[in-house]
């Protein structure tokens, strides 16, 4: 607890500092403790009741997490129709109280999340709402590490970067100041089990224990990507919701270039909408929805589309290939206190590179969606610990395949190939010391309950622990058996493959990916910061690049 103690006094101190400004006004760099005031419902539409222009600049599919930062920033200098094909709702319908009801929901009447389960047997998720999956998530917010700017085939300058992420920051991510009783338990266990150093609250995403930030407030509102969206220039924008994009139009003529698209409204009424000279289609549909429009679209594997009797617009084999998605494997024990929050506010980044998390789930929570080797136990009417570690840089991956050549709103089937690289399974294993440490230390032991003898343990939901934690193959299996999504699905349409190092597609003019499709792992301990991070980021590199162009031609008249 004093461990905790003294890195909370730290993070309050540097909070004070940077909160209070000149002449007594309280200035906050990031973060807030109330819902900012929202204008971006006024250019947000039902698809039903709005006609959109004939033409704009760019045409955005997608108004998740990638969409809404890229839209709000092309709106700046250009025209942009930002396409959602779930619905518009309040941030405060996402309280921090709701997550496990709103994953839950999934399949409902136009619930936010869609649930599906992958060709592998896990049970999985995709947003389906303005703001996307920062909508649905836990709200962790961490940005990428070196490897991943290094490796990730896209250009990156790191300034920029940097300034894309404070962009973002300063609108929506929170300085966590609030602490359930589990994250201050779960922080010192982590430094009791040598997980060093402490490295306070960062949004670095370094080898330690660390606070991140949070796109929950301290109050537990939510603010996702949609509220970037408040950073747009509302005469240059419209937002249509509801409106689910069929397939993107080419030109009939060389070069082969995307000049509009189709879609329909809730009401099943068919739309196109074109883009203007110079302007761009850009898919931000996510990892799922960006491989399987360029499918539907004919651009994809010739033989394959062929058999489907799409017809092929351009043959490009990568796509929808080397789809992965991180994978968490742990331990859940009863707690003895009841807990409402989720409190995601902590992560371990073990010397090996593995993360380690731990979220609470309230009572009476249906545990099948959350914890599959619960087996037949539905739910408990006490708070439950989930201690996960998370295989951060899967080697395993898998793809994606149509299960309807004309019908978008069929979801793409997805294999994953969990576990079927033995490195990922080393991971699992690496990950797993860490978290049998933790169990061990003195701030795990008031967790445990005591039996008619006496005896202290922890009672476990699900699958316990092997008796032999020193096991390699008994702990493998473990793995093998706990295995669970932490929703950070990725690939489909990566670099060199797919698109090229400034996201356009290759072969194809006025084609773009922005979104997690691009990417060859999800970085960070959440993902969602650098997916927000490269919407800003691509959006301003477009606006830098028009404004040399007009530039070089107003210097050759």
């Amino acid at each position: 607890m004093k461990n905790f103690q003294v890195m909370l006094h730290n993070v309050s101190l540097i909070f004070l500092l940077v909160c209070f400004g000149l002449q007594g006004k309280v200035e906050c760099f990031f973060g807030h403790d109330s819902p900012p005031e929202s204008n971006y419902h006024q250019f947000t539409h039902e698809a039903t009741d709005f006609s959109p222009a004939k033409a704009y600049d760019y045409i955005i599919i997608g108004g998740g997490t990638a969409g809404c930062p890229l839209a709000a920033t092309l709106s700046e200098s250009y025209s942009v129709l930002l396409l959602e094909r779930g619905g518009s709702f309040n941030t405060s319908d996402f309280h921090e109280n709701n997550i496990y009801r709103t994953l839950l929901s999934a399949n409902d009447h136009d619930s936010a999340t869609e649930g599906f389960v992958s060709e592998d047997g896990v049970l999985n998720a995709r947003a389906r709402v303005l703001g996307g999956g920062s909508m649905i998530n836990f709200g962790f917010y961490s940005r990428a590490d070196d490897y991943f700017y290094d490796n990730s085939g896209i250009e990156l300058d790191k300034g920029s970067v940097q300034r894309a992420y404070e962009w973002v920051e300063k609108s929506i991510v929170t300085r966590p100041t609030r602490f359930n009783k589990l994250q201050t338990s779960f922080l010192n266990a982590l430094l009791e089990s040598e997980v060093h150093p402490n490295n306070g609250f960062t949004f670095d995403h370094i080898q330690g224990t660390k606070v991140g930030g949070s796109t929950f407030d301290n109050s537990g509102t939510r603010h996702g990507a949609v509220e970037l969206l408040n950073n747009a220039m509302s005469e240059n924008i419209d937002v249509l919701v509801h409106a689910t994009v069929d397939r993107i139009i080419f030109s009939t003529s060389d070069p082969l270039a995307a000049v509009g698209v189709a879609y329909h409204d809730s009401n099943g009424k068919y739309h196109e909408v074109h883009v203007r000279t110079n302007g761009e289609i850009i898919l931000s549909a996510g990892a799922l929805g960006s491989p399987q429009l360029l499918l539907l679209s004919g651009i994809g594997p010739s033989s394959y589309l062929s058999s489907l009797n799409i017809p092929v617009v351009r043959d490009h084999p990568f796509i929808g290939q080397f789809m992965a998605d991180h994978q968490r494997t742990g331990v859940n024990i009863l707690l003895p206190d009841e807990l409402t929050d989720a409190g995601l506010r902590v992560v371990g980044i073990t010397e090996s590179g593995q993360y380690i998390e731990s979220v609470s789930v309230p009572p009476n929570t249906p545990l099948m969606s959350f914890i599959p080797s619960v087996g037949s136990v539905s739910s408990v009417n006490s708070s439950v610990q989930i201690i996960a570690g998370k295989v951060s840089r899967p080697i395993s991956s898998g793809s994606l395949h149509l299960l309807s050549a004309s019908n978008v709103t069929v979801s793409p089937s997805v294999r994953f190939n969990y576990f079927n690289r033995t490195e990922d399974v080393l991971q699992c294993w690496n990950a797993m010391e860490v978290i049998i440490k933790m169990l061990e230390t003195p701030t795990m032991e008031e967790y445990k309950f005591s039996d008619s003898a006496g005896v202290h343990s922890f009672r476990f939901i699900g699958k316990s622990l092997p008796d032999d934690k020193s096991d390699y193959e008994a702990i493998a299996s473990f793995c093998r058996a706990t295995l669970a999504t932490i929703w950070h699905i990725h690939g489909g349409c990566l670099p060199n493959k797919v698109v090229d190092s400034h996201l356009k597609v290759i072969g194809v003019d006025s084609l773009r990916v922005v979104d997690a499709s691009t990417f060859f792992n999800a970085p960070g301990t959440n993902p969602q910061a650098t997916t927000m991070m490269l919407g800003r980021y691509i959006g301003v590199k477009i606006l830098q690049e028009r404004a040399a162009v007009t530039d070089q031609k107003t210097e050759l008249k």
